[in-house]
């Protein structure tokens, strides 16, 4: 009977680890914002950036998930193809890395890995 359970709590957790593989990114950025991103969109992004060739903006301040980006840089427009949950968003591009902003706060509210 022991051997019963164990093995059925042991299929169970595989179902939970291979569908968590499976599910949408969900992050919530520092300022409290939950911004979802599926991996195919994830996938899509990172695209646009190598197809556009973009360059990586230069900045005297690190740009981070949860701090402001300063005034001084222009955020981009989010392309519709990266979903129509991100079009509200601005984005830049700064170190090799893609970062999400709320353009009316200009505090970052995701990097997209």
């Amino acid at each position: 009977m022991k051997k019963l359970l164990i093995l059925a709590a042991a299929a169970s957790l595989a179902a939970t680890m291979a569908n968590a593989q499976s599910t949408v990114t969900t992050t919530t950025g520092s300022a409290g914002t939950t911004v979802q991103i599926e991996p195919e969109s994830r996938t899509r992004i990172h695209s646009y950036v190598t197809e556009h060739k973009l360059r990586p903006i230069a900045s005297q301040e690190k740009i981070v998930v949860g701090g402001r980006v300063p005034a001084d840089v222009e955020l981009a427009a989010v392309p519709p193809d990266w979903g129509p949950s991100l079009t509200r968003y601005r984005y830049v591009y700064s170190g090799d890395r893609i970062m999400l902003v709320d353009p009316g706060t200009r505090t970052v509210v995701q990097e997209v890995e």
